[in-house]
């Protein structure tokens, strides 16, 4: 179980549709589109792919609203998991929820609890610095269910642009940045959980989305994922 929560913590660093479009950092975002990662274990092993498709698109604030519809699929290209969540851009700055980050199972198994969550985004800015410092994300919750009560903390922190360098992937090549971030997740219910672990990405101007990701446990690799389409 606890590896699962790492993968797909890893994987995912996830209405009516509406046929509008409106630009992001100079992407043109529209429903029916997305883009498809493919994920791996830390063997080079395939364990499935995850498709991410923009189901609606809509202005709220002065911000574009992204809605987003993840579904993720086995080997054998059976549906594991679906989630949807929403994705704010101002033109500058690409805002995502760190809420998004937990799987809606792993929600449901809070819900006697009646837990009350709060949140900083995680932001990715139009442009990168190599060695710029990126700002921090977390996600706290707290809950009871008669007399017991439960924590639930992530931390998203030391999220640096360590250098810029051209990648190739199944989607093509890209002249990307690469950033290390770590994870730390702790539940506390009686007793404690805690997980940690460390990522790498590469992101590009003009992609709204990783290109590729890799994730460590104790300095050893144990997922990654590619962007394999943009459609």
């Amino acid at each position: 179980m606890k590896s699962r929560i790492l993968l797909l913590l890893a994987v995912i660093f996830c209405g009516i549709a509406s046929a509008k479009a409106q630009e992001c950092m100079g992407t043109t975002m529209k429903a029916g589109s997305g883009f498809e990662m493919a994920t791996y274990d830390g063997k080079g092993k395939s364990t499935g792919t995850i498709n991410y498709k923009i189901t609606k698109v809509s202005s709220q604030a002065g911000m574009s609203v992204i809605t987003i519809e993840m579904e993720i699929f086995d080997t054998k290209g059976k549906s594991e998991m679906k989630n949807t969540y929403d994705m704010k851009c101002d033109g500058n700055t690409l805002y995502l929820d760190a809420s998004t980050l937990i799987n809606q199972e792993q929600m449901k198994s809070f819900e006697n609890f009646q837990m009350k969550y709060t949140s900083t985004n995680i932001e990715f800015p139009n442009k990168f610095t190599v060695g710029e410092k990126l700002k921090d994300a977390s996600l706290k919750g707290e809950g009871t269910s008669g007399p017991m009560g439960i924590t639930f903390n992530m931390l998203i922190s030391n999220r640096n642009v360590e250098s810029q360098e051209k990648i190739t992937i199944p989607a093509g090549s890209f002249d990307a940045y690469k950033i290390t971030s770590d994870m730390l997740m702790e539940t506390k219910m009686g007793f404690g959980i805690k997980l940690q672990m460390n990522t790498i990405s590469w992101r590009a101007p003009g992609v709204l989305w990783d290109l590729k990701t890799e994730s460590y446990r104790k300095g050893k690799l144990f997922s990654r994922s590619e962007l394999t389409k943009i459609y």
